[in-house]
């Protein structure tokens, strides 16, 4: 099986550099329309997790091998163990038990970008099981897909009616999220907006490199 790594995913509005870094305007990204237009049955809204790109290849019903971006995780190895550990608790959960293939997730835990989650040990949380059924905002077709509505959306107190993390609010805490993972359920596109996105994000931002390319994490 050839290995596959995790796509790129675009903001679906247009980002321009504004001195704070690269940051979201007011104008659709082309080709990416179909976030603001798509219907209940066209797109979907998960929540972004605020982790590392993990994925796990499933052969004969079994997990045959773990991959971070392209490299291969070997599942006795040291510096990387949290990385398997947190694969055996999905496992334990019933989150891997999927068709053979390659299918790509969400690493979080301890050991993982400070632990915004506060969990013990380490979970890998796949895309396109866990996330659509389990994290997605219907509160996404409710509500304008104007920019100044996200803006206010991602902005505004949890308390006001701001976005949620989905992941905590199922623990019982309140919670903002990274952003959320659009999903196109016709073609499988997929795009990404993160609240430090917008011009008026005061907190830590992701690094940019010179072409204005996200680094991956």
């Amino acid at each position: 099986m050839k290995i596959l790594d995790m796509s790129y995913l675009e903001s679906p509005f247009v980002r321009k550099e504004m001195g704070v870094g690269y940051c979201v305007i007011p104008e659709i990204n082309p080709g990416y329309e179909w976030v603001f237009t798509g219907t209940e049955e066209e797109v979907l809204a998960t929540e972004k997790l605020d982790g590392i790109d993990v994925s796990i290849v499933i052969e004969n019903g079994v997990i045959a091998s773990i991959w971070n971006r392209t490299a291969r995780i070997p599942f006795f190895c040291k510096g990387k163990e949290h990385i398997v550990m947190g694969v055996m608790e999905s496992f334990k959960r019933g989150y891997t038990e999927l068709p053979d293939g390659q299918y790509f997730g969400e690493l979080i835990g301890e050991k993982v970008n400070g632990n915004p989650y506060k969990i013990t040990g380490h979970l890998w949380i796949p895309f396109n099981t866990y996330c659509r059924d389990h994290l997605a905002y219907k509160s996404w077709h409710k509500y304008p897909k104007t920019f100044e509505g996200i803006s206010k959306w991602f902005s505004i107190p949890i308390s006001e009616g701001g976005i949620f993390s989905l992941f905590m609010k199922k623990r019982g805490v309140d919670q903002s999220p990274e952003g959320i993972v659009f999903h196109n359920l016709k073609t499988g596109q997929m795009a990404k907006l993160r609240r430090d996105m917008f011009p008026e994000w005061k907190g830590h931002r992701h690094k940019e490199v010179e072409d204005g390319t996200e680094v991956l994490r």
